[in-house]
């Protein structure tokens, strides 16, 4: 199966799980600065060269020998679910993508056919009721991961412990996990321990949000979204998520974590 969704740097620096909707753009220019001295003219993810990827077929080899030899530093990126999902609605269903089209075209219309969901248009102004919408997208979203209908579930919602266990259960070994919500410590982390041909502040470092100004504001705080029902089904698809990085499920409003991350605790329980 070897290391999908797996970033390196061509220098070998920095090898990195990618877990969507976790600051993954930033990173992702992060580690290309860090070895040309310049960021990727354009979204990181099309970049096909100047960083390796796994989805590249000349960049398998080198991902898994490196892997294997523990070169570099190893890490990933985790974000609080509640917000995590709101910002996968938000970009992905509500949102018009950078090509100008709807996400995965015809999952839109099957979600307002299906499930009843609106999403407005940049006609009207993203007019629509987001709580409604939201909730009923949550189900759909439990019904991809629970049942797989009526499609596979979507990268950009599946729980991201599926995500890190991938890279575990194929034999690589994680040296930091960090918080979305204290990117600039983590980052910063990683890039001291990592030995990259360019020095880097991250606090100098601009904001990658490929995502951003395509869709909807959220409009209301993050626990609006989620009744008593909503938080059942979060509860159901990422429990795993609240329980192995801390996150407070009782109160939505709190993205913080309330604890820092065993990565022994992280390494027994994904890698069965």
């Amino acid at each position: 199966m070897g290391f999908p969704g797996v970033w390196m740097t061509e220098s070998e620096s920095m090898i990195y799980r990618v877990v969507p909707k976790c600051a993954c753009s930033s990173i992702g220019q992060i580690m290309f600065h860090s070895d040309h001295g310049r960021y990727f003219d354009g979204d990181i993810h099309d970049a096909k060269d100047g960083l390796h990827k796994w989805s590249l077929r000349h960049s398998e080899g080198p991902i898994e020998r490196a892997v294997h030899e523990h070169k570099g530093v190893v890490f990933t990126c985790v974000r609080n679910p509640y917000s995590r999902i709101l910002s996968s609605f938000f970009d992905k269903i509500a949102g018009i993508q950078r090509n100008g089209r709807r996400y995965r075209g015809n999952l839109v219309p099957q979600l307002i056919q299906r499930y009843g969901i609106e999403v407005g248009s940049p006609d009207d102004g993203f007019d629509f009721d987001q709580i409604k919408s939201f909730r009923r997208f949550l189900l759909f979203a439990r019904d991809t991961i629970r049942w797989r209908r009526p499609m596979e579930p979507d990268i950009h919602w599946s729980a991201m412990s599926g995500h890190i266990a991938t890279f575990i259960v194929n034999g690589g070994r994680y040296d930091q996990i960090f918080f979305t919500e204290q990117f600039d410590q983590g980052m910063q982390r990683v890039l001291d321990a990592a030995h990259t041909p360019v020095s880097m502040d991250v606090a100098q470092v601009p904001k990658f949000n490929e995502s951003e100004g395509h869709g909807p504001k959220r409009a209301h705080k993050v626990s609006d979204y989620f009744d008593d029902l909503s938080r059942h089904l979060v509860w159901e698809i990422y429990k795993k998520d609240f329980q192995l990085f801390h996150y407070d499920f009782d109160n939505p409003d709190n993205k913080m974590p309330k604890g820092e991350v065993d990565l022994d605790e992280i390494h027994a329980k994904l890698g069965r």
